[in-house]
């Protein structure tokens, strides 16, 4: 009896690791230490060595059969790359020519142009009033026309609860001044913020929007010698300022000419993309979307979002993402020599530019419109090169995102050796937002953060494979059983689909996802809106260009989040919108 039950056992077993077997420690290590090596240079978006990921990555798909989507596998797309001084910059007062990068810099999303115009100074550029304190620099001048010259920050940069925060930011003030008429902003960094008065060099923000004026930063010591035909100092008005929390604004008498030349360097590059057609007539024509990003920091350094503090070294970025590339080229392949037991179609996508704010996942929504009612599904696969499960479960985001995906994954995991943990939440810092803000249900699977995330040391030899092994086995699982539903997952809303407010000084959302990548500078975008939400009680729809708040104009996305910092609570705002070419007004109760 003994032997007849082992027999059995063997038999049942015996598909099983049939289907699982190529799932191997030793093509997750091939994967990664190729993809995290020293000459891929860290993977950055636009670069030689993420195109050598990309083609690596296709290449495998490639070899398992797949069927290579758009342009050879490759869907390019075009990113901007970097900000760098073009070769007109110039600053002139007196006898005074500044040097660019040591006297002045412009900030990348400065308009270029050159202005010759007189000097206001505006303090801190505030103009606001609180229950606490009322505080306007514009008050008793006229800037009209004019440089503003303003200091960062505010007075209590330390404070993050202090009344000065939602109005301390610089695209708050660039918006402030612009309302009063000013035609340029000089910025200049007052000691408490920083005594060093480093410029640094020209940083790429996460967006291109660009101000509509100038706006240059200047060195204290710039800033003085315009500020001596007065006889003042910007340490002096800065003492003065904090002191006496009131504005101290007035007019210099001296013509200022600057010309700002700023030039974004641009690149193409690509999203890899493969399918594996389902075996079911009707339900092969939907789909489940398997998806990791291949990008990571490159060689760090400023503006990179490396925590090496500027560190200039190569960002191997081993875990985060070279595992979860390694864990979809597993699947892809353990799916592929199983296709014969998968009734839904399957598009495998390696995105690049997720570093970048998600670019990669967000092109690939927007070009697949025609599609988005026929995925069923996005598991998205990032950072799961840390899994050690005797110490922690696997995470599995966006639970709550479909009415089945807590008991399918419960009924999975009552075979599995190690644990599970849920968050319902849809939205989150990798591509599978993109997808959520779609109507699409996800599941983000990740091992979670480590003290090397987005440090030169996330290496290759760090990595615990068999880990990575045991996390595609179960996404081999979660898979198939998604795949061969009768009815597709239903989908359900866990949480925003925005980010989080982040920062100082945000009161009130008005419950959208917005255009992040938008790069026109003639409004913003809806994404999405949030269901019951201030927007979609207000008759905001997906799709609409958001183009003012409360009469004052938004053009990016910068400007809608200054313009969001003025609201308050309980307010009602009206909300301009573009809807197929016709304006309209929202009134939308905050």
């Amino acid at each position: 009896m003994k032997h007849f039950l082992l027999f059995f056992l063997a038999l049942y077993l015996i598909p099983y690791l049939a289907m699982t077997q190529d799932i191997t420690v030793s093509e997750l290590k091939q994967h990664v230490y190729y993809l995290a090596s020293d000459s891929l240079q860290g993977r950055k978006s636009g670069t030689p060595g993420g195109l050598m990921a990309a083609t690596y990555v296709r290449d495998q798909f490639r070899n398992y059969g797949l069927e290579l989507q758009c342009d050879d596998g490759f869907q390019y797309f075009e990113i901007v790359t970097d900000a760098k001084l073009g070769g007109t910059n110039g600053l002139h007062f007196g006898p005074f020519t500044g040097t660019p990068g040591t006297d002045f810099i412009p900030f990348s999303y400065s308009s270029n142009g050159t202005l010759n115009a007189s000097v206001c100074f505006a303090g801190y550029g505030f103009d606001f009033s609180s229950d606490s304190l009322t505080w306007n620099d514009y008050e008793g001048i006229d800037v009209t026309g004019r440089w503003v010259l303003m200091f960062q920050g505010d007075p209590e940069p330390e404070n993050p609860g202090s009344v000065f925060a939602s109005y301390g930011d610089s695209w708050t003030k660039i918006l402030g001044a612009k309302d009063h008429g000013a035609a340029g902003i000089f910025f200049v960094t007052p000691v408490k913020m920083d005594k060093s008065d480093e410029l640094g060099g020209l940083q790429l923000e996460k967006s291109t929007a660009v101000a509509g004026i100038p706006v240059i930063h200047l060195s204290r010591k710039t800033a003085d010698r315009m500020l001596s035909c007065q006889g003042m100092t910007v340490g002096e008005l800065e003492a003065r300022l904090n002191e006496d929390r009131r504005p101290s604004s007035f007019l210099i008498p001296l013509e200022v000419s600057a010309t700002v030349d700023v030039l974004f360097q641009k690149a193409r590059t690509q999203n890899v993309i493969a399918t594996l057609k389902g075996t079911d007539p009707v339900l092969s024509q939907e789909y489940i979307v398997i998806g990791a990003h291949y990008d990571h920091l490159g060689l760090g350094g400023p503006g990179s979002n490396s925590r090496a503090l500027d560190t200039v070294a190569v960002h191997n970025g081993a875990d985060d993402n070279a595992s979860g590339v390694a864990g979809l080229l597993e699947l892809a392949e353990e799916l592929a020599l199983n296709r014969d037991q998968v009734k839904r179609s399957i598009l495998f996508i390696a995105f690049d530019a997720e570093e970048m704010g998600l670019l990669g996942s967000k092109y690939f929504i927007d070009q697949s419109k025609d599609m988005i009612d026929k995925m069923d599904a996005m598991i998205n696969i990032d950072m799961i090169g840390r899994f050690y499960p005797q110490e922690k479960p696997l995470l599995i985001n966006g639970t709550g995102t479909s009415a089945e995906s807590e008991s399918i994954l419960n009924e999975i995991a009552a075979g599995l050796d190690f644990r599970l943990a849920y968050a319902p939440e849809g939205f989150g810092a990798s591509d599978h937002s993109s997808f959520y803000a779609r109507d699409i249900p996800v599941f983000f699977i990740t091992s979670g953060a480590h003290d090397d995330y987005h440090m030169p040391q996330d290496d290759a030899d760090r990595i615990h494979y068999e880990g990575i092994q045991q996390i595609v086995s179960f996404m081999f699982d979660l898979v198939t059983v998604i795949a061969d539903r009768e009815s597709p997952l239903t989908f359900q809303e866990a949480g925003p689909k925005e980010p989080p407010r982040s920062g100082r000084g945000f009161k009130v959302t008005l419950g959208i996802l917005p255009d992040f990548a938008s790069t026109d500078n003639t409004g913003l975008r809806v994404d999405a809106v949030r269901k019951g939400g201030p927007a979609d009680q207000g008759g905001m729809k997906k799709g609409d260009k958001i183009v003012a708040l409360q009469g004052k104009a938004v053009t990016n996305i910068y400007d809608y989040m200054a313009r969001l910092k003025e609201l308050e609570a309980g307010q009602a705002a009206a909300v301009e919108v573009l809807r197929d070419g016709i304006r309209l007004v929202l009134l939308i109760q905050l």
